[in-house]
């Protein structure tokens, strides 16, 4: 145990999470005790791809990047992992190496839960390997949801829906606006729609101008929900 502790909005995260939530509450308990509290700065790299998997980790507060180099050596950014949401299991599971290199993006808590305690509660909790499985088989859906999205929507579409994941997970309401508390540049909404910064920077222009959103930088502003799933639907 670590005698850092979660701050009551840290905690909210993570016991309001969508798949937490659904645990026992000895389940949930037993995991909270034998995970450590992480602070870290952001950029702080996680764990590489090719290491071998120690950590079970959740995201408390801020966000983790998970990226991949490409052939030319840029990193690119694949997904973020938002507060509530647990990622690392899948290596702990089939004993392979990481795939991806994971990084805080922003100042981030993390509750670390080691591999020799991941596999314990496995064993005291036969109910954590129904529950990690219902866990994968939503980012399996996710992923071919993301694939589908790719060949089948217009750009546009894929930003608006993009949009609006972030709202929902770092969105702060201000008034009828909802300001996204993540920090983006464009070129890393790119990278997340598999599009180019000048194509993405072109539709942003375009929702700014339907008085969809506003554009800051680094930081996105909902202006008009609707106009967005209206543009994400077509």
């Amino acid at each position: 145990m670590s005698s850092t502790v979660l701050t009551i909005s840290e905690r909210s995260n993570i016991e309001s999470g969508s798949w937490f939530s659904k645990l026992s509450l000895p389940l949930r308990n037993d995991i909270l005790a034998r995970a450590v509290v992480k602070r870290v700065p952001d950029g702080t790299m996680l764990s590489c791809r090719g290491e071998p998997a120690e950590e079970w980790v959740g995201v408390a507060k801020g966000a983790v990047r998970i990226s991949s180099v490409s052939l030319a050596g840029k990193q690119v950014s694949l997904t973020y992992v938002e507060p509530g949401t647990w990622f690392g299991d899948i290596s702990l599971f089939d004993g392979l190496p990481r795939t991806h290199d994971a990084a805080a993006h922003g100042e981030t808590t993390l509750l670390v839960v080691r591999k020799p305690d991941f596999k314990e509660l496995l064993q005291r909790h036969t109910e954590l390997y129904e529950a990690l499985l219902r866990l994968n088989c939503r980012r399996l859906r996710l992923m071919f949801d993301v694939v589908e999205d790719l060949n089948t929507r217009p750009l546009a579409a894929r930003l608006a829906k993009q949009i609006l994941l972030l709202a929902r997970s770092y969105g702060i309401s201000q008034g009828e606006e909802i300001r996204i508390g993540l920090q983006l540049a464009q070129e890393d909404l790119a990278q997340l729609l598999g599009a180019s910064r000048q194509r993405v920077n072109q539709e942003l222009k375009g929702f700014e101008r339907d008085g969809a959103v506003r554009v800051e930088p680094t930081r996105l502003v909902v202006l008009n929900k609707d106009k967005l799933l209206a543009i994400a639907g077509r």
